[in-house]
């Protein structure tokens, strides 16, 4: 049940409130001024809160910027005799969701409320699954070959530098980016990511960059590119050294000049991005096969990072191991399955050509096919090696 707190120094008012919102099946507490409700802020959990702004003791403009530190993800509907439009922007900057006037019309305040509440769920829904994205890219060891990584990322996140990510297929590449992406200043940015190889040739240039109307044959309408879409965040160029030669001198200029045109536009256009990109080519031969330009080599790889294969790490895949039957039993609703030190062995022995993701695809076959606990004799069935 929603939870929603009144602070209001006239107790009709309250009451009144009270009983219209108890009525909608909403949970309501009461506070005769702004410190008895901050103090029920520090000690409860509201979804909105509807606060008058003149009171004695401290004026509900003021109950608005303490509640941000307090209490952030509840929605504050501010309410007033003495309204005005001054009022209602000064309120909107402190961070209200809305500012009614009293006596509040009934169908105007209970509109609001829900969507305020709509509001405050969407702000849960997003930071619950900003964790899971966090999770999901947690880089899971202790090795040194990936403590290494996990120091670089620390010291590279925070600036502006760009990073080319190297290391074979599943080895993490992208998680390595999202770790840079998460601990950086523009990590409440987004995160764009273009893979390059699986855009083809003739149409990348329109995926990063957008196009105009009319541009070319199937562009029926103007579309936004991944620059674009990026901006104030973080684009990520996973495969860079499948991008076409074409493509590549028009990244190389937007590189230089933070500035992008649409394909069949004329208007350049500011973006403010952080790139990193990735790739699992030895660019340097790509260079000398004249596959890649050198320029723009040396633009991405301001920072290098590479990500270390599985083979190169194997203490690594018993805590691997264990996040992969942990994450499959969350997603299969089911209790995790246990695996003995033998069979554990016996999957650190082998060569693992697809890394990481080729090991959490194994473990996932071992979690269908075995018993309640994973023995070597299953490992040794069912690992496909």
């Amino acid at each position: 049940m929603p939870k929603i707190l009144i602070i209001d120094d006239e107790k009709a008012i309250r009451n009144t409130l009270k009983e219209i919102l108890e009525y909608e099946s909403y949970s309501v507490s009461q506070a005769e001024d702004g410190p008895t409700g901050l103090d029920m802020l520090i000690k409860d959990k509201y979804d909105v809160v509807l606060c008058d702004v003149k009171m004695p003791k401290m004026d509900g403009l003021e109950v608005l910027e303490r509640a941000q530190q307090v209490s952030p993800d509840s929605a504050f509907i501010m309410v007033s005799a003495h309204g005005s439009i001054e009022t209602a922007v000064d309120a909107t900057k402190k961070g209200a969701f809305d500012f009614i006037q009293k006596p509040p019309d009934l169908n105007r305040l209970l509109v609001t409320v829900r969507n305020a509440l709509d509001r405050t769920k969407l702000v849960t829904e997003t930071k619950t699954l900003k964790k899971k994205i966090a999770k999901s890219s947690e880089m899971v060891g202790s090795s040194a070959a990936l403590e290494q990584v996990r120091k670089a990322i620390a010291k590279v996140a925070p600036t502006d530098a760009r990073v080319l990510i190297t290391g074979p297929n599943g080895a993490g590449k992208e998680m390595v980016a999202r770790q840079l992406h998460e601990q950086s200043g523009r990590n409440g940015g987004p995160m764009v990511e273009v893979n390059c190889a699986a855009i083809p040739s003739e149409l990348i240039e329109s995926e990063l960059f957008g196009h105009e109307k009319g541009s070319f044959t199937s562009a029926v309408k103007q579309r936004i590119g991944k620059f674009e879409q990026a901006d104030g965040g973080t684009l990520f160029l996973d495969e860079i050294g499948d991008m076409s030669l074409s493509a590549q001198a028009k990244v190389l200029r937007a590189l230089q000049e933070n500035k992008i045109t649409r394909v069949g536009g004329e208007k350049e256009i500011s973006v403010n991005v952080r790139v990193l990109a990735a790739t699992n080519k030895d660019l340097q031969q790509e260079i000398a096969d004249r596959n890649f330009r050198e320029d723009l080599y040396h633009r991405l790889s301001v920072i290098l990072i590479k990500v270390p294969a599985l083979n190169d790490r194997r203490e690594d895949i018993p805590e691997l191991v264990q996040k992969f039957l942990d994450d499959i039993a969350r997603d299969y609703g089911n209790k995790p399955k246990k695996i003995d030190a033998a069979a554990l062995d016996y999957l650190k022995s082998l060569d693992w050509r697809g890394n990481i993701r080729e090991l959490r695809n194994v473990v996932e076959r071992l979690v269908i096919m075995s018993d309640e606990t994973i023995s070597a004799d299953d490992a040794r069935a069912f690992a496909g090696k």
